[in-house]
């Protein structure tokens, strides 16, 4: 492993020495055959440590710079460019001084107006997110973690070992009793092929869309101007937003994407994109569909290192829509206020890190390096370096400029710079539920609560790791438990292999009321997945 990583990761390791033999003594016995256990707990660094201005820069010129910068110079110099051919047409001429001192505020008036018409017409568009909805599978895909290991036993392709390892992660991955693989992963043997992974696909894209345009009563077929879909490892032919499109018939001209190989942080790219879209195209429909696919990406091999998402990936999709027509602002739940994209892809380590490769017997897999934790902790550090300036309150922008000033600055001795606090930025926190130790070190390393990440866990014992998507089920837990308010602010932060660390950041138009009691709505989902939920989260033995 290369030494500026190892630095970065912050190994902490805990010796112990064998108990000695009946009869010796322990010096003797430690002296003569020492049996030494090490065990290495991987963290994500200290972000305080070190702090690169160049993403301080970016993030300040962000918040400064709304527009882009070919308009900035345009309505700078227009006002000389006016002027300037003004006086070049009346110099040549023999013009009443008083009737060209009276035409100098015409000229002026003029020149004002068009710069106002200008910027107002290149100026950002409000995007709004109108409803989201997320799919809960059937009972029929429910499974235990009993379930889970009895599945994986049964298969006969696993090795002891590797059994083993799968038991242990199961344990303490954080994941509850009741989250969903499909049928193909669970039948027995295992129904792996195109066909089960089309019908895969297409229960969680139509279930989570169909539940989208119920709410909001848009007509799919003539209404969305925009599809973007992000699925990570299953791309057919035709690709999935093929399969969208002609299931509801939409519209010839519709512009589609389909985002794939992007990992868990597609979602977030997804957005990005549908704002940049809705930038160029106005009084417009986006929909963003983030899921992924497992049928034909279940691991059958022994390598460790590519078992890992076996134990913790699980069944799962959202659907979003987002507008940038006015009329929508009254019963949107919110606006987009930024995004923030981090690519770490140029340093190898961050590349390789998560890496779909075969093993050693042919299986493929998706293989998670030692050096994952590094890697994500070093593009979270650059993520929200980038984001502070836009988001953080004044006082914490200064307090952060005192302690850069005197550590980089005037040397001062024992001052580090200042962690800001993000809960006086934000609300609500969706962390990406990547599994159970990552948001612990993203806590720790935020100084979030226990109340920021409830959330995030609890989609994670909930519901597994449903890649791009969890983010969404996040959103739609601080929902139906109540908790939006209008003018909160909701931080998404996404995870993903490249490495990339993306983050959203919306504001609350308006408060979201909680869902009503699973009783009350036995015959009807609605697009919250938490409706029947609610009841048993948080889990209080797994927050606490």
């Amino acid at each position: 492993m290369p030494s500026t990583v190892m630095e970065r990761e912050r190994l902490m390791a805990e010796m112990a020495f064998a108990p000695p033999i009946d009869g010796h003594d322990v010096a003797e016995d430690q002296a003569r055959a020492p049996n030494i256990v090490i065990k290495i707990r991987r963290r994500l660094p200290d972000f305080t440590r070190s702090i690169n201005l160049k993403y301080v820069k970016l993030g300040i010129c962000s918040g400064i710079c709304p527009v882009p910068p070919s308009w900035t110079l345009l309505a700078l110099a227009s006002p000389l460019l006016a002027a300037a051919t003004y006086w070049s047409r009346r110099l040549g001429r023999d013009v009443d001084p008083a009737v060209l001192q009276s035409s100098d505020p015409v000229a002026w008036l003029g020149t004002a107006m068009l710069i106002v018409a200008v910027c107002f017409i290149k100026r950002p568009r409000p995007v709004y997110l109108v409803e989201f909805a997320c799919y809960r599978p059937g009972d029929e895909h429910a499974i235990s973690k009993d379930g889970f290991l009895d599945m994986t036993k049964s298969t006969g392709v696993f090795k002891a070992d590797a059994l083993d390892f799968q038991t242990k992660i199961t344990k303490r991955s954080g994941l509850g009793d009741r989250t969903y693989l499909p049928s193909g992963i669970q039948s027995r043997p295992p129904q792996l092929s195109m066909a089960e992974a089309r019908a895969e696909a297409e229960a969680v894209m139509f279930g989570c869309l169909d539940e989208l345009f119920a709410a909001t009563g848009i007509d799919p077929c003539r209404d969305v101007q925009v599809l973007i879909v992000n699925c990570s490892l299953f791309n057919p032919t035709p690709s999935l937003a093929s399969m969208v499109v002609n299931h509801y018939k939409m519209r010839e001209d519709i512009k589609s994407f389909n985002l794939g190989g992007m990992g868990c942080s597609a979602g977030l790219v997804a957005v990005d994109l549908a704002r940049d879209l809705l930038q160029a195209n106005p009084d417009s429909y986006a929909v963003v569909l983030s899921t992924e696919n497992i049928t034909l990406n279940w691991y059958f091999g022994n390598d460790r290192s590519m078992l890992l998402s076996n134990c913790i990936f699980r069944m799962g999709g959202a659907a979003v829509l987002l507008s940038n027509r006015g009329a929508d602002a009254p019963r949107a739940k919110y606006r987009l206020l930024h995004t923030v994209r981090t690519h770490k892809g140029a340093a190898d380590e961050c590349l390789n890190c998560v890496y779909q490769r075969e093993d050693a017997g042919g299986n493929v897999g998706v293989s998670l390096a030692r050096e994952l934790m590094a890697v994500a902790g070093d593009a979270l550090k650059t993520n929200i370096t980038t984001l502070g300036p836009l988001v953080l309150p004044l006082t914490e922008q200064l307090k952060f400029l005192r302690s850069l000033v005197l550590h980089r600055v005037l040397r001062a001795r024992g001052v580090r710079p200042y962690m800001p606090d993000f809960r006086r930025a934000f609300e609500h926190f969706c962390v990406h539920a990547g599994g159970r130790a990552v948001l612990e070190e993203v806590q720790r390393s935020l100084g979030l609560d226990d109340a920021d990440m409830e959330p995030s866990k609890c989609t994670l014992h909930r519901f597994g790791n449903t890649s791009s998507s969890s983010l969404w089920y996040e959103l739609a837990y601080a929902e139906a438990k109540g908790r939006v308010r209008r003018g909160h602010r909701v931080w998404q932060i996404g995870f993903g292999s490249g490495f990339k660390c993306n983050s959203a950041v919306w504001r609350a138009l308006r408060d979201v009321p909680a869902v009503t009691p699973a009783g009350a709505r036995a015959d009807r989902r609605g697009c919250n997945p938490w409706v029947d939920s609610l009841d048993s989260c948080p889990p209080k033995a797994y927050i606490s």
